[in-house]
């Protein structure tokens, strides 16, 4: 079975919300997911994946740092050729997600678009479109073994 690891770094909630979610999706289409805070994670562990998910809340128009720095971590273990998504939440401005795919992007991994950005606490409506994403992440992960 295709696993899929959700990397997320969650400063009030609202990121953890959406990894939730997206896990949800796609455990729905029987993929094997494992989710939690990066600080949990090992880059190297990450690396294994099939697919990788990564996750983290904007702060002051970029990523928060220690998401950055794990990311380039993981892209200097090697990522090429895996199946990507990034996600986020924000209050102003939302540039996290969108900074987490282009770099995702540039270590040659495939990502999901659009990237998923949600200004504050997720509604019910929000976490539908993360569901999807867990879905189309599934669906293409199947489609790729």
């Amino acid at each position: 079975m295709p696993k899929l690891a959700i990397v997320y770094l969650s400063t009030q909630g609202s990121t953890k919300m959406m990894a939730e979610a997206i896990a949800e999706g796609a455990r729905e289409k029987h993929i094997d997911v494992d989710i939690d805070n990066f600080y949990e994670w090992d880059p190297a562990e990450v690396a294994k994946y099939d697919a990788i998910c990564i996750g983290s809340s904007t702060f002051y128009y970029t990523m928060l740092e220690p998401i950055a720095k794990f990311l380039d971590k993981l892209i200097d273990i090697g990522i090429e050729g895996k199946l990507g998504a990034a996600f986020g939440s924000y209050g102003w401005s939302g540039e996290a997600p969108v900074m987490i795919a282009e770099k995702l992007r540039k270590a040659g991994v495939e990502v999901i678009d659009p990237v998923l950005r949600i200004q504050y606490v997720p509604n019910e409506k929000d976490l539908a479109e993360c569901i999807r994403l867990g879905k189309d992440l599934a669906i293409k992960m199947k489609k790729r073994e």
